[in-house]
């Protein structure tokens, strides 16, 4: 494998070449050459864009993936071309599968499956047995099998007793415990965010209280157990602002949010499109508003795809009948890029989907720099494209984002001595 990047910005402040525009030359899986100039040879696999950029491979932190259970929905083969296709060389899975990942043998299934593949898989373990929030997994035994973390994926737990176990589990090697929070006993029924909107269309809402009363609890937890945890998706004004607090009082507590809120709020969903149903809820203009002050002064950590791939029979329906989910490997960095860019400079975005989950789950690194082993996702900020259904690389297809114009496009990933390329 020889691929010669041409005039490519290098975006990663750890590298010494951060900032420059440099061609890169990837010969066998490693970085051979850094150079203003370098020639072309015939055997060379050119890539050249108008704004072509570098920067180490993204994560995407708690994708979703049907294998096994659910393969009809998404399997490691089409969740390897999707991530791929949205410029990430890491995914870090949910447990939510059939059956669930909460046994050494469950990781090293995910494990053996995708060995080999240019994507890295690096998995999130049950919290609780079968996901359920009752009693907690042997996370001591799924971390030595190669878990990272450890969590019930899109589901909550409900019951403080077991989440501060968990808490004080993991603190001896110190791991960590992702939470997507929503108290059920306020949210209820709810099919989309409590506001005008939902009184408007007639359907039950969700409260944001709901988020915020379960971020409340799990940080006085947190503050008892002395340990770290992460928020999965955080949505809502109130719950963002108890975690700045939280960070600045000294708690070991980070936090996510999902790509769609960057784009979409509750006053899109009049039209009933089923693809915009998705948990936590698109919230108010308001709380979009505290989700971009707070990927600028960090509160919000990073930004995840909350992929979660359904069949048709499963969102093609009545809006209260359908459930919650949507895909997004596929168009994370562009939705990122389109709707941030007024915000956060290109290099703040980057950050937060390369370096920043790497640095909270402390997975692998890489730097660019002369001799590193090659582990880069290759984009271009400036290309206009539309992200259409015929080139989903996802089996399931329920995106809302079909049809729409972006501004920042992933032109490939090199990886493993493996290179996969868009277009």
């Amino acid at each position: 494998m020889k691929i010669l990047l041409k005039s490519a910005q290098v975006i990663q402040k750890s590298s010494p070449h951060h900032g420059q525009q440099v061609d890169i030359l990837i010969r066998n899986g490693k970085i051979e050459k850094i150079a203003p100039a370098i020639p072309e040879e015939k055997d060379f696999k050119i890539i050249a864009s108008q704004q072509l950029s570098v920067s180490q491979g993204w994560v995407d932190v708690g994708t979703h993936i049907g294998e096994p259970g659910y393969e009809h929905r998404e399997d490691f083969e089409s969740a390897i071309r999707a991530a791929a296709a949205g410029g990430f060389t890491a995914l870090m899975p949910q447990p939510n599968t059939f059956p669930v990942v909460e046994t050494k043998a469950a990781v090293r299934f995910i494990h053996s499956k995708t060995e080999g593949s240019p994507v890295d898989f690096f998995p999130i373990a049950a919290l609780t047995k079968n996901c359920e929030g009752k009693e907690i997994t042997e996370m001591y035994d799924l971390r030595e099998a190669g878990a990272v973390a450890f969590g019930d994926g899109k589901k909550s737990v409900q019951h403080g007793g077991v989440l501060l176990r968990a808490l004080q589990y993991v603190k001896p090697f110190d791991g960590i415990v992702l939470h997507q929070a929503t108290d059920e006993s306020v949210s209820g029924k709810g099919h989309m965010h409590e506001g005008i909107t939902s009184t408007f269309l007639g359907l039950k809402g969700i409260p944001a209280l709901a988020e915020s009363l379960m971020v409340q609890r799990d940080l006085s937890v947190l503050e008892y157990a002395e340990s770290r945890l992460h928020f999965a998706h955080l949505s809502g004004k109130e719950a963002i602002e108890l975690v700045r607090k939280a960070k600045k009082k000294g708690l070991k507590v980070t936090a996510s949010v999902p790509m769609l809120h960057l784009a979409f709020t509750d006053e899109d969903l009049e039209d009933f499109d089923t693809n915009l149903k998705v948990s936590p809820p698109l919230r108010s203009k308001t709380d979009q508003a505290a989700i971009r002050e707070a990927l600028k002064d960090g509160t919000l950590d990073f930004i995840v795809s909350n992929h979660l791939p359904l069949d048709e029979e499963a969102k093609v329906l009545e809006f209260p009948y359908a459930e919650f989910g949507a895909i997004g490997l596929e168009t994370t960095f562009s939705t990122a890029c389109t709707f941030l860019k007024k915000y956060l400079p290109l290099e703040a975005i980057i950050h937060k989907m390369a370096e920043a989950p790497r640095e909270i789950f402390r997975l692998p690194k890489t730097i660019i720099e002369v001799g590193a082993k090659a582990n880069l996702t290759i984009f271009d900020p400036g290309i206009k494209w539309i992200y259409k259904e015929e080139n989903i690389r996802s089996k399931s297809k329920n995106s809302p984002q079909i049809g729409k114009e972006f501004t920042g496009k992933v032109l490939g990933i090199v990886n493993k001595n493996q290179a996969v390329w868009n277009d």
